[in-house]
């Protein structure tokens, strides 16, 4: 009560509830935000729930790890990582700045753009690849029972890379799933479509083909590194028990 500014913090699907929640306590002129990897179902859940006099401003922080809850905050978990913002039609000048200064405040990169540009970006980004990594891992794990452990006692790198992001909470990407379905489904059928090109490629020896594509694409993972969102050390820079 009286907060300047409150950001939820829960996953996308508790949205709404949290609104009504928060509703009633909120003081006039607060700043509303959150940190959902979703956010045009975020604007529709949490909008109508909460008071006129409040400035409602999604966001989403582009930071975190496979881990999940006040144990996995590092000191520097924002720093020079992006934070996009996505303020609603409309929405208050000063309160926006104010929100980018506070983002700003704790090292991060602060970018404005529309609720379904950023679910369709992050779709790319992010939520397929997830999808992709608990698909391969579940797949490892029904050929487990073929192979006698061998799966898993002999995972290369690849597959251990996989591994991190399939730990992700369950619970966080459901729901990120089912309210990110149009633009993780439009991904996903681009997706299918350049995989079965690449296995006809496979099939059909076509070597010039699979090499131009893993050249372009060993130059777009450089690139993030050069961006600074990755490291190219080994097991990412993040050591031991991380």
């Amino acid at each position: 009560m009286g907060a300047d500014l409150v950001i939820s913090c829960v996953p996308v699907g508790a949205s709404a509830d949290v609104a009504k929640v928060i509703s009633r306590d909120l003081a006039p002129g607060a700043i509303v935000s959150d940190v959902g990897s979703v956010k045009a179902a975020v604007v529709r859940n949490m909008g109508p729930h909460l008071p006129g006099h409040v400035h409602f401003i999604p966001g989403h922080p582009v930071a975190g790890t496979e881990f999940s809850g006040p144990d996995a905050g590092l000191p520097d978990l924002f720093v020079n990582r992006w934070c996009i913002l996505t303020p609603p039609e409309g929405a208050d000048a000063d309160a926006v700045a104010q929100l980018t200064a506070f983002w700003s405040a704790l090292g991060a990169n602060v970018e404005c753009m529309g609720a379904e540009h950023h679910d369709l970006v992050l779709a790319i980004t992010s939520h397929v690849p997830h999808l992709i990594a608990y698909n391969i891992v579940g797949t490892a794990d029904d050929l487990e029972t073929v192979t006698q452990s061998e799966v898993m006692k002999f995972s290369a790198g690849g597959f251990r890379d996989f591994t991190r992001i399939a730990a992700s909470d369950p619970t966080m990407w459901r729901d990120v799933f089912l309210n990110n379905r149009e633009a993780v489904i439009e991904v996903l059928g681009r997706f299918t479509e350049d995989l079965i090109a690449l296995q006809r490629a496979i099939r059909w020896g076509e070597g010039d083909k699979l090499f131009e594509l893993f050249t372009r694409t060993r130059e777009i993972r450089r690139g993030i590194i050069s961006l600074g969102q990755e490291t190219d050390a080994p097991d990412f820079g993040r050591g031991k028990g991380r």
